[in-house]
């Protein structure tokens, strides 16, 4: 049975290009189509699709509001297409904090690019439902599987700073925002963040967290040694780990994991490399990547925490962490935000 989309866009030409392109694929079947956010929000009420194409900039409702009105509503996974993200990264961001999975360009026509551009669309498509379908296959007999305890490598990591490990997800932007934008400048601990996105949205990502806190916040770089006070975010290109020393890296295995970059593996390498005093926090998120990994980094001796239910815009991989009793603490996003004033603190000081 074809996978129901639903295209939300104001534009006509917009609009037959994605029919177009959707229609292409046997998998695949537009169930209706909408040229503002009220029509989408309404029409999500009347048949809800699989995946919804939202657009931003609308009349009427844009794409943000339209996002947050139907996770409230009717949730269902939501993929951010737009025909210009110069001057729209600010709405981006919103928008996945809403509840958008993901977000990407809409494509061109007319050439070889676009239909590459096109199958690249129809892939996402795929993916994504690959994604959420495995989200709701979480069984709770997978939940409390054997995980093998990480060991430890002490040596080369009593100079560096406390590291702060962060995975986030859906609605994950807007929740690294609420936690970066009160910490100040001379914050004495390293910030590492995975953050599932498009790879093509990982710069702007940065630009915009980095428009939102003192400290500094840049893309992080393959060789890079972590240092206090400064936010590195992954390129989202291959999976980012930590190495001996707090050197930064990036690896290609495991190739077969769900996500990339994959939050699991960061946390992981966190648990064997990342010196005393060192935490690691996953956000909200569709799905469970990253709950094994902060088990192994609880299981290495550091403080984890997991954001709660009612704070995060879905609650899925913190629940696995939570169940998994991967989580010293579950809090909520304010709170996580004040625990880390106080806690690296009292770090700075001694």
């Amino acid at each position: 049975m074809a996978l129901k989309i639903g295209i939300v866009n104001d534009m006509k030409l917009a609009s037959k290009v994605l029919r177009e392109i959707v229609s292409a694929d046997p998998e695949l079947a537009v169930c209706w189509m909408a040229s503002d956010g009220v029509e989408a929000i309404a029409k999500c009420a009347q048949e809800l699709p699989d995946i919804v194409l939202m657009d931003l900039a609308m009349p009427n409702l844009n794409g943000v509001d339209a996002t947050r009105q139907i996770m409230a509503k009717t949730p269902c996974p939501i993929l951010i297409v737009t025909s210009t993200v110069d001057g729209h990264m600010g709405m981006v961001f919103d928008a996945m904090g809403a509840g958008a999975v993901d977000v990407t360009t809409t494509p061109v026509v007319g050439d070889q690019r676009g239909l590459d551009s096109g199958l690249v669309l129809r892939r996402k498509i795929l993916a994504l439902h690959q994604l959420h379908r495995a989200a709701q296959r979480v069984a709770r007999q997978d939940l409390h599987r054997a995980t093998q305890t990480p060991k430890r490598l002490i040596s080369g990591v009593c100079d560096l700073p406390p590291l702060l490990a962060i995975g986030a997800s859906t609605g994950g932007p807007a929740a690294l925002a609420v936690l970066l934008e009160h910490l100040p400048p001379q914050f004495p601990a390293a910030i590492l963040i995975v953050q599932h996105i498009d790879s093509a949205f990982a710069e702007g990502l940065v630009s915009w967290l980095d428009s939102r806190t003192a400290l500094a916040v840049a893309l992080a770089r393959r060789g890079e040694v972590v240092r206090a006070g400064r936010v590195l975010v992954c390129d989202s290109t291959e999976h980012l780990v930590l190495e001996a020393g707090g050197v930064v890296n990036y690896v290609a295995e495991p190739r077969a994991a769900l996500h990339c970059p994959s939050i699991n593996r960061f946390f992981n390498s966190v648990a064997v490399h990342a010196p005393p005093g060192s935490q690691g926090v996953l956000l909200t998120g569709m799905g469970r990547d990253g709950a094994e990994g902060l088990l192994a980094m609880r299981q290495a001796g550091f403080f984890t925490i997991a954001q709660d239910q009612k704070s995060s815009v879905v609650y899925g991989m913190p629940k696995v962490a939570a169940e998994l009793l991967a989580a010293s603490r579950v809090a909520s996003l304010a709170d996580i935000a004040l625990h880390f004033k106080l806690a690296f603190k009292e770090s700075d000081a001694s």
